[in-house]
């Protein structure tokens, strides 16, 4: 048995200062049972916890750490602007150079305004919307989770699932009635709502592929439907491509879809690990932004330097050919390995991938929507997280979150997983 006593001393005594022992509730490990491990450091496709105990880690902070942790060019970066200062508040060359890659790279995108997390740029991309339409409502999708401002925690899914909370108290009434939900990969359903609120919705706000109850597909046309619908009833679509953007594709879901919303929202990958966000859309849509336009946004730390230099280090490698070639095999290769050895003992699973985002489920047939999600076995999935974590394998600690796949996940580790996954298999079918 791996020895856990430091992580647990550390967890005892973060109690006493941080709510929960934690910054963000699904670290608390309330999903998978038991206490969370404190992470002391991380290199390439591995993080290493407070007792010395090395694992291969699918959570990649959660999905920036594309080139793998502590790359020597993001490192190197980050350093070299460190020294130079780590913040301004005022314009830097570097925020040009990464707009520019950004632009360059997705479709929809012409101006970006650049923020500190990808909440802030959700936050800000509605109020954007609503600027621009005059209007109120917004859509969202059950168990899509767009951050924690307030019209967006309406039946949000990931960490607010995994703690089988309700929709969140401290939202007003009176705000959240502004939030509708529809499921998602249903275009029916939306098509009747805004049929039915017609005049009343700015928005349409989705992950283009659902990463917050685990990595679920867009299917049937999905995509080109709600487009379809929102340009018909002159309805914005904001695609929130804080996960998938740059991890699904070099231009995100919406170039390897091949649909274009009308604002998109970035984090994660575009500050390479550092705390940073962006939404962007064309140059007619951005123009109504101050200090250009009417509809207010500002923040002191966007476009933070440090975050600017570790995002340009992070971004300009997935231009090279091959990449996401690479990225998507490897993710496939994982997944597929993984259910096949389930089932070779007997268990239901099945598996999912877009681009390097990848999940696998304890169901008996791929998961359409957050209903489907929340049908699967979500013990079996505990009891599989404990066992992976025993044989050196660190997945996300909920049944209701994407795994990631870096450039520095090679055969060996995937190898060793899927080797992992078998001795975990065994012992839960012999338990």
């Amino acid at each position: 048995m791996l020895a856990h006593n430091k992580s647990k001393q550390l967890f005892d005594r973060a109690q006493n200062v941080l709510v929960g022992g934690v910054n963000s509730p699904v670290r608390a490990f309330r999903g998978v049972g038991g206490d969370p491990l404190f992470i002391e450091r991380a290199q390439g496709p591995h993080v290493f916890d407070a007792d010395g105990n090395q694992y291969i880690d699918y959570v990649q902070t959660w999905g920036p750490a594309i080139l793998g942790h502590a790359h020597p060019d993001v490192v190197a970066a980050i350093v070299e602007q460190a020294g130079r200062g780590t913040s301004f508040g005022a314009p830097c060359t570097l925020e040009i150079e990464l707009a520019e890659l950004v632009s360059q790279a997705v479709p929809s995108v012409e101006k970006v305004r650049f923020v500190s997390s990808g909440t802030e740029a959700t936050m800000s991309a509605l109020r954007l919307a609503r600027g621009v339409t005059g209007r109120d409502g917004i859509v969202k999708c059950e168990g899509c989770y767009h951050g924690h401002a307030d019209s967006l925690l309406v039946k949000a899914g990931s960490g607010v699932s995994t703690l089988g909370l309700p929709d969140s108290p401290g939202v007003p009434a009176d705000l959240a009635k502004h939030t509708y939900n529809v499921p998602y990969n249903d275009a029916d359903a939306l098509e009747k709502l805004l049929a039915d609120a017609q005049g009343k919705i700015a928005c349409v706000i989705l992950e283009p592929v659902a990463g917050n109850m685990g990595c679920v597909p867009p299917t049937n046309n999905y995509l080109r439907k709600v487009r379809e619908l929102c340009t018909a009833h002159d309805v914005m679509l904001i695609f929130d491509e804080v996960m998938t953007g740059f991890r699904v594709a070099l231009g995100g879901a919406q170039a390897h879809f091949g649909v274009k919303p009308d604002i998109t929202c970035f984090g994660k990958v575009i500050g390479g690990g550092l705390p940073v966000g962006a939404f962007g859309a064309s140059a007619n849509v951005m123009s109504q932004l101050a200090p250009e336009g009417p509809i207010y946004q500002a923040g002191t730390l966007s476009g933070n330097p440090l975050a600017m230099a570790a995002g340009l280090a992070t971004l300009k490698p997935l231009f090279d050919n091959g990449v996401y070639e690479q990225l998507s095999a490897h993710a496939t290769q994982l997944w597929r390995g993984i259910v096949e050895r389930a089932q070779d003992v007997g268990f239901d699973a099945v598996g999912t991938s877009v681009g390097s985002m990848f999940s696998v489920f304890f169901a008996d047939a791929v998961p359409h929507n957050f209903q489907d999600v929340k049908a699967s076995n979500a013990e079996r999935f505990k009891k599989f997280f404990w066992g992976m974590l025993e044989h050196g394998v660190y997945l996300a600690p909920s049944a209701f979150e994407s795994g990631f796949m870096s450039l520095a996940h090679g055969e060996q580790e995937i190898a060793k997983t899927l080797a992992a996954a078998e001795k975990t298999f065994a012992a839960m079918k012999s338990a």
